[in-house]
């Protein structure tokens, strides 16, 4: 799956990702907002689109103005008619764009949401238990990697860490709790990609297999709000809610 994502938009929009990720998912906003808008704007009738905006407008005037409890209903009444009318029109041009818009999504998830584990960098393994869990656990590797702390940790807190260092590759993890075995993979690479770096893990007290990658925050590590630090596809909705704006009134798209 991951190597026909690339091939299909790594010659078109790839480059993007040699950016710093703000700069990226400003431009892969960008292209996907006016994709749409344009998309939009070529599916569905425009002047009636303007038409129900202009009612829209002209009832809610119409509505702040009244102070007849029954006229003030009937104006209420229309301007929801003509909402539906116009989230009808809207729908054949989402259908156009949703599914591509998922897969892009999908192509981002794979290079943007995460920083890649860099070859000769330490970068932890990480298992994560439910409450109450004791005893030790094993990591072994293949192809080899430098276990840096040992292949056998004392669950503490209910987890386990390992330290690890080794070259370019893909790597096999192989985790052994009492009785049970698990495997996970590791990628180190210098490029913007990695593989998905949670395995979860049911009907065990090991919860999940987690690798070292770092989460994105586009706005910066310092950048939050209110504690909340934004992803690559929240920092994309906000971009987009702008661009969308901006485009819609370059085009004059209603």
């Amino acid at each position: 799956m991951t190597n026909l994502l690339d091939t299909i938009f790594n010659p078109w929009l790839g480059l993007a990702l040699n950016l710093p990720s703000f700069w990226a998912i400003l431009i892969i906003s960008a292209f996907i907002t006016i994709l749409v808008t344009v998309v939009y704007k070529y599916t569905t009738n425009q002047r009636e689109m303007k038409q129900i905006k202009d009612d829209l407008k002209k009832y809610q005037k119409e509505m702040r103005e009244t102070k007849d409890t029954k006229k003030l209903m009937e104006i209420q009444k229309k301007a929801l008619d003509l909402n539906m009318k116009y989230m009808t029109s809207s729908f054949k041009s989402t259908l156009y764009t949703f599914i591509p818009i998922i897969i892009i999504f999908a192509w981002l998830n794979m290079h943007i949401a995460f920083a890649p584990i860099m070859p000769n960098t330490d970068f932890t393994i990480t298992a994560q238990f439910g409450e109450g869990a004791k005893g030790n656990i094993s990591l072994s590797t293949t192809p080899e990697l430098k276990i840096l702390n040992g292949a056998t940790q004392e669950i503490v807190d209910n987890k386990a860490v390992w330290k690890l260092n080794g070259d370019s590759g893909e790597y096999k993890l192989t985790v052994d709790y009492n009785t049970e075995e698990y495997t996970h993979t590791v990628m180190i690479t210098s490029e913007k990609t990695y593989l998905p770096p949670v395995k979860i893990i049911k009907d065990s007290k090991l919860k999940t297999i987690t690798n070292g990658n770092q989460a994105i925050h586009p706005f910066g590590e310092t950048f939050n709000i209110f504690g909340w630090h934004p992803g690559w596809l929240a920092t994309y909705i906000i971009l987009s809610i702008g661009l969308s704006t901006l485009f819609r009134k370059l085009l004059k798209v209603y």
